[in-house]
């Protein structure tokens, strides 16, 4: 009997980086990528896009608005099948201060809770995988996170600041998510893709001088890479693991984990 495909999760697959990781694995004829949006027609093309890129793999769409928890939950509920990788690459830093329907502010819905949730809510589906792991999509450009100010409101909204702070908490809530599923066999790493001109970079003030296939090169290596045993929580620039310098206090990532598993 012939071996089943490993399926992976891509969120954040309308950009340019997101895209470029769901093409990598579309091209491997052993994977079923399965890309996340929350724009019905945006998502067709996607997917049509990817198939029509001649991967020898097999894509398909799933509607979800990553800043909704309810939305993510309905994921979770009608994804049966097993779920080997999980690929989380979903970014946004608008310039002006935007909330949503459940009230969160924007980056931190999408950038930190989309992450959380997706995990969360794709536990079984990673639990039943070959060799499950998680790849947070992250950044080196990080800081300035406040645990008692997660939206941003007595600072002052600024896009940068939000962004750079979400990132930082993709980089310690890794490690919080790696050592709690280490007994699971699941295997959770943060990394930096390359700098790329994107709609988020223009959105930050500044551009990018990397492919996207380029920039996707880190993510798509964790997300595909055979895994080394008991490695887990690392963070990773150009295919190397790095220090994280926000991931070293524990009790800091703690806190930050116990105020994000505070939202509903």
């Amino acid at each position: 009997m012939a071996e089943r495909r490993r399926v992976a999760l891509v969120t954040g697959a309308y950009g340019a980086i997101g895209r470029a990781i769901a093409a990598g694995l579309v091209a491997r004829p052993d994977h079923e990528v399965v890309v996340v949006g929350r724009d019905p027609e945006r998502l067709r093309q996607l997917v049509a896009d990817l198939e029509r890129g001649g991967g020898a793999g097999r894509v398909r769409g799933e509607l979800v608005d990553l800043s909704s928890h309810e939305d993510v939950r309905a994921l979770g509920r009608r994804f049966t099948g097993p779920l080997d990788a999980l690929v989380n690459a979903a970014a946004a830093a608008p310039r002006r201060r935007s909330v949503t329907a459940a009230g969160i502010e924007v980056v931190l819905a999408t950038n930190v809770l989309g992450y959380v949730w997706t995990l969360e809510e794709l536990l079984p589906a990673l639990r039943r995988g070959r060799e499950p792991r998680v790849v947070n999509v992250a950044s080196y450009w990080a800081g300035d996170l406040e645990v008692v100010e997660l939206e941003i409101v007595r600072r002052g909204y600024d896009n940068d600041q939000a962004y750079r702070q979400s990132k930082q908490a993709n980089r310690m809530l890794t490690r919080a998510a790696a050592e709690r599923l280490a007994p699971d066999g699941i295997t959770v790493h943060a990394c930096h893709p390359g700098d790329v001109a994107s709609k988020l970079s223009h959105d930050l003030g500044f551009g990018g001088a990397e492919s996207p296939e380029a920039g996707a090169r880190t993510p798509l290596w964790l997300a595909t890479r055979a895994e080394v045993p008991g490695e887990t929580g690392g963070y990773y620039e150009h295919e190397r693991r790095a220090e994280c310098r926000f991931s070293r206090d524990a009790a800091a990532v703690a806190a930050l984990a116990r105020r994000v598993a505070a939202y509903p």
